[in-house]
This record gives structure tokens, sequence and C-alpha cells, in this order.
């Protein structure tokens, strides 16, 4: 029982579920049903995000035409586990996030302004925010029992010409999903220390 077990508003086994003895996986077995699939973004999407943007798209692959290209656009070590998962996810973000501003903040479209007048800014910003929804997708995940493997060795440009080339969308992550397949896990990896990240000023 570590003191985030003790401060914790949920019990112990979620924490560890979610947290503290969730591992990424690197194979994978049983099935994701599509109402499973749904409630992993039904959770994510609750995640705060800059002006409530909410940027993330996910591409769920799982017809064997679209795996297969999918599996060429990965690094060698990620193909195998890839193939054999029972969903994989495409994460990206909508690189007309901006557009949508009316919907995701109704009442308040001052600072659109900024992000019509400036491509930079807008790329940056649904780049960031749909990389912090990432994060929410994967604790989705591992909340409802499954493993993730999220993946960034990719070829992620071939990615986007096979998969959004009207240029709409921009990927950066693959997430494998799934119940932990037989040598899921390797040896724990360590982790920094609170004195090794943290300071108070």
């Amino acid at each position: 029982m570590t003191i985030a077990h003790e401060e914790a508003v949920i019990d112990a086994a979620a924490v560890d579920a979610i947290f503290a003895e969730a591992r990424t996986a690197n194979s994978f077995a049983g099935e994701v049903t599509e109402e499973q699939a749904r409630a992993i973004y039904e959770l994510t999407k609750f995640g705060p995000t800059a002006f409530n943007s909410q940027p993330l798209r996910v591409t769920y692959v799982r017809s064997d035409e679209a795996r297969a290209k999918l599996v060429d656009s990965l690094m060698q070590g990620n193909k195998a586990k890839t193939a054999s998962a029972p969903l994989v996810a495409i994460l990206s973000y909508d690189t007309a996030w901006h557009e949508q501003w009316d919907n995701f903040l109704p009442g308040y479209n001052a600072p659109k302004a900024m992000y019509d007048a400036d491509a930079e800014v807008t790329a940056a910003t649904g780049n960031n925010n749909a990389h912090l929804q990432a994060g929410y997708f994967i604790l989705a995940v591992r909340s409802l029992g499954f493993a993730a493997g999220p993946m960034t060795g990719a070829d992620f440009a071939a990615i986007d010409r096979d998969f959004f080339p009207a240029g709409d969308q921009k990927s950066f992550l693959v997430v494998n999903i799934g119940q932990p397949g037989p040598d899921a896990f390797g040896a724990a990896k360590p982790k920094f220390a609170y004195d090794d990240v943290v300071s108070t000023v």
C-alpha cells in the first residue's frame, strides 16, 4: 500500500488496474467488442483539453485489408503483435479542429480568430491536446480491464497517406488493445522517484 492508494478516492484494486500494476503489453488475446470499443471513447472524452477542443480522432482498425496496410507501416518489432491484437486504434488529431468551435465551446468563440490566423498555432494546439487525450485513452482502456500497447514506432506519413489521404487528420500513435497474451510483459522497468522529478517553489 502506498500513499497514492491511501489518498485515492477509488479503491486500491482500481488504482492498481489503472496505474500501479498496469503494464504495456506486447502480446494480446481475447476480443474487444464494438460496445467495449465505444466505452473506451466514452470515458476518454471527459478528460480536459484546451477550450474543450477535443481534437483527438480515433480510427479502430478491424478489417483484414486495413490491418495489413497498417502493419506494413510499422517498425519490424511492432508488426507481429499488431497483426494479432484483438483491436488496434490509430490515434490522430483533426487538422481543422478549430472549425468545430461552435460545437465544443458554444457561446464563446473569441479565441477562434487566433487559430484562424495562424496555422502553426492551430497544428500545435491540436497535436498537443490530442496527445493529452491519448493518455486518457490509455487509462480508459485499462479501466475496462484491457491492456494497452501504445506505439510510436511507425511511419506516420505512410499511415496518413493510407488512412487520411485528404489531410484532415495527422496520426501520431498506434495502440494495440486486448487481454494480455502469453509472455505479454517483460521485466518491469524502473520509474523515477518523487524526489527525482518533483520540486516545490
